[in-house]
């Protein structure tokens, strides 16, 4: 199963996280790929205003990751791409049973440390407010989801 929405504003890729939120649940992983400026942050951002989370959500991409525990339920954003697909040693993979959501900027380029089931959102750039967000659901409930909210 695969669903493709194209998105016109940051608004809407917004609306589309708070969607996708509403359906949260704990040790949910969330993996993003996409170029610089396709949206990825974006989408971390309005997950977190749904978690209730009111800190600025920026790339934690100098940190690797960064803990907001002050939601609903504890947001653990994970910007791996200066890790060359060498997360060894890290510890992301203890990240994925705390309980809390984890989204993984750039997961792409550590497939052998993802989750067997998650939800993986493909993010390509169509022009300046234009997004094509495919998203490829593993697992059950990750049908279940996509299902509920696309």
């Amino acid at each position: 199963m695969m669903e493709k929405i194209t998105t016109y504003s940051e608004q809407e890729t917004i609306q589309i996280a708070q969607n996708i939120e509403s359906e949260k649940f704990p040790n949910m992983v969330i993996c993003l790929e996409g170029d610089l400026g396709s949206g990825k942050t974006i989408f971390t951002k309005g997950f977190a205003q749904a978690l209730g989370i009111e800190e600025n959500i920026t790339s934690p991409t100098f940190n690797i990751i960064k803990e907001y525990p002050n939601g609903e339920l504890p947001l653990y954003h994970m910007d791996v791409y200066r890790l060359d697909g060498k997360a060894d040693g890290i510890g992301i993979e203890e990240y994925f049973d705390k309980g809390g959501v984890v989204i993984i900027e750039w997961a792409d380029t550590i497939p052998d440390y993802l989750p067997e089931e998650r939800l993986d959102i493909k993010f390509k750039v169509i022009d300046e407010n234009s997004r094509v967000l495919k998203f490829i659901p593993h697992g059950k409930k990750y049908e279940e989801i996509c299902g509920a909210v696309l």
